[in-house]
């Protein structure tokens, strides 16, 4: 081999890595390396591994961070109007004591009308904002959406249902405000 076949010979390959792709090789001399180590930012460095695992988590966390955030904020949109919506409840049940009350007085007939119709558009108007009237009589008793605070027995409903609701019930978005008071039929054993 000639002086001149050295000076052109090309350098040895770096070995693969994992991915089938060659590693670049790095020449550095010990002081190099000493001083990247000191600033901890040497490849080979244990500490600039952990500082990379660390970074990772902490990006984890952060986007972790996020969804949360999002979530509760989505949450608090949903049943923002919750509290004012369950201090109109008493309005509703004075409008719906005050049809049942007068209803079977004829000289109040055009009164009740009018509370009626009052009562169904406040109703309406409610349940456009989600909120919804549960408790009614034949339905099945869901300790979830009803408060028992009685039995009844009527040997023409089935055993376990709702046989009269006191106070009806208001469920906002799938969350129970307040749930139903209600008599459940309890049918004596055969």
């Amino acid at each position: 081999m000639t002086k001149n076949d050295e000076n052109t010979q090309t350098p040895p390959q770096a070995p693969a890595d994992k991915t089938g792709q060659a590693a670049q090789q790095v020449d550095i001399n010990e002081e190099e390396l000493t001083a990247l180590c000191k600033a901890h930012v040497c490849p080979k460095c244990a500490v600039m591994a952990e500082a990379e695992d660390i970074k990772l988590r902490a990006l984890a966390d952060n986007e972790n961070f996020k969804r949360r955030i999002q979530r509760e904020t989505e949450e608090v949109r949903k049943f923002a109007t919750e509290s004012v919506l369950a201090d109109l409840l008493p309005v509703l049940d004075n409008l719906a004591l005050a049809i049942e009350h007068a209803g079977a007085n004829e000289a109040c007939k055009g009164i009740v009308m009018g509370v009626e119709m009052t009562r169904k558009i406040f109703l309406d108007t409610l349940k456009k904002h989600g909120l919804e009237c549960v408790g009614s009589c034949g339905e099945a008793f869901d300790p979830a959406r009803h408060d028992a605070i009685g039995t009844v027995c009527d040997p023409e409903r089935d055993d376990g249902c709702v046989a009269k609701v006191t106070q009806a019930g208001y469920v906002l978005k799938g969350r129970v405000i307040r749930p139903a008071k209600v008599l459940v039929n309890k049918l004596p054993d055969a």
